[in-house]
């Protein structure tokens, strides 16, 4: 009797569940993060904080402890990931999408401010891996990136769309990457490419066709992966952002407003302190993001006048239901919005310091 007693105390506080918990995390200033080498910046700079939330496996006790406390989300393990793929990737998916949220964000700081930033299609890099699929069982990992397939060059993921539809289920391919190397604080390095042997296998009912270049297609040979362009981006200047332990995409407007601050001259926000969530594409628009009712919580606890929230995805709303007193809500679908945005309480049209070239 004491030993079944035991285990199940053991496994109430030890075994988690297949539920997640989101919480109101920090509200953190970026500037402090951010290093920028090779063009003028303005020394004298305006708080402009990232919000993040806190996303934990549950044990059986959090699980029931979790639900005697406000502001907390409580989320499936499957609603956190595409079909079929297992979230012991949720790790390896947000530092990568904190990777792409940084490129992003200077890619788009430098083009807004005026620079050209020309760009170079390199590869496709994997997203996610289905399980018992044939990329996980020859190992791929998110991160990886394919850059070549039976010695084609492979530089975006048409080419390796259009490859794979002139192959059949049990094709042998030899892929070529550059294998991903994500350290324990989010931080993501490539080495040289090697080779990797994959049978390909005949694709699942219901898996969604590919579209690109406006053709839609469904090939008959599978891998198993979700994949995204990979791009170099030739900047003007060295940018450098620590964002240790934090993932996801959802900084890339915070990143992209306080690298335009630093690289330009007068106050941005009007001296107002504020704080941002959503996602930046290249183009400068602004994505919806997860778990804003809780970023709510923590920007209010840090004191910012303004949150600046994406318009779409229910995030506005999200943050209004957080009802925390004296924190204006500014819903937003592009950087050119945010910018008009600022200019009305104050902020002044961002002209960089350094001559673009």
């Amino acid at each position: 009797m004491g030993a079944l007693v035991i285990g199940v105390f053991y496994g109430l506080f030890s075994v988690h569940t297949s539920d997640y918990a989101i919480t109101p995390g920090d509200a953190t200033p970026v500037a402090p993060l951010v290093k920028i080498h090779g063009v003028a910046t303005n020394p004298k700079h305006d708080t402009i904080m990232l919000a993040d939330v806190y996303l934990q496996q549950l044990t059986p006790w959090q699980w029931l402890t979790y639900h005697f406390q406000s502001h907390v989300q409580f989320v499936p393990g499957y609603e956190l990931t595409q079909p079929g793929v297992s979230d012991a990737e949720l790790f390896a998916q947000g530092f990568l999408e904190m990777r792409d949220a940084k490129q992003a964000a200077e890619v788009t700081a430098f083009r807004t401010l005026g620079w050209k930033v020309p760009a170079t299609p390199t590869g496709t890099i994997v997203n996610a891996v289905v399980a018992s699929s044939p990329a996980s069982r020859a190992g791929l990992n998110v991160g990886d990136d394919i850059v070549g397939v039976n010695g084609t060059p492979i530089r975006n993921q048409c080419q390796l769309f259009s490859y794979l539809h002139t192959r059949s289920p049990g094709d042998a391919l030899k892929l070529s990457i550059d294998r991903v190397r994500i350290s324990n604080s989010g931080t993501l390095t490539w080495g040289s490419p090697t080779n990797l042997n994959i049978v390909t296998s005949a694709t699942p009912s219901g898996t969604a066709s590919a579209t690109c270049a406006g053709t839609t297609e469904r090939n008959s040979s599978w891998l198993g992966v979700a994949i995204e362009n990979d791009v170099s981006y030739q900047l003007p200047a060295k940018v450098s952002i620590d964002t240790a332990n934090i993932g996801g995409p959802s900084a890339g407007l915070a990143m992209t407003l306080t690298l335009i601050n630093k690289l330009s001259g007068g106050s941005l926000t009007g001296h107002h302190v504020i704080a941002v969530t959503g996602t930046i594409s290249v183009n400068g628009t602004v994505g919806p993001v997860g778990g804003v009712e809780e970023k709510t919580v923590a920007v209010h606890n840090a004191g910012a006048s303004y949150f600046i929230v994406p318009k779409g995805g229910g995030d506005v709303a999200g943050a209004r239901a957080a009802k925390q007193p004296g924190l204006k809500i500014l819903g937003v679908t592009s950087l050119k919005q945010v910018l008009s945005d600022l200019r009305a309480f104050g902020g002044v049209k961002p002209v960089a310091i350094a001559k673009p070239s």
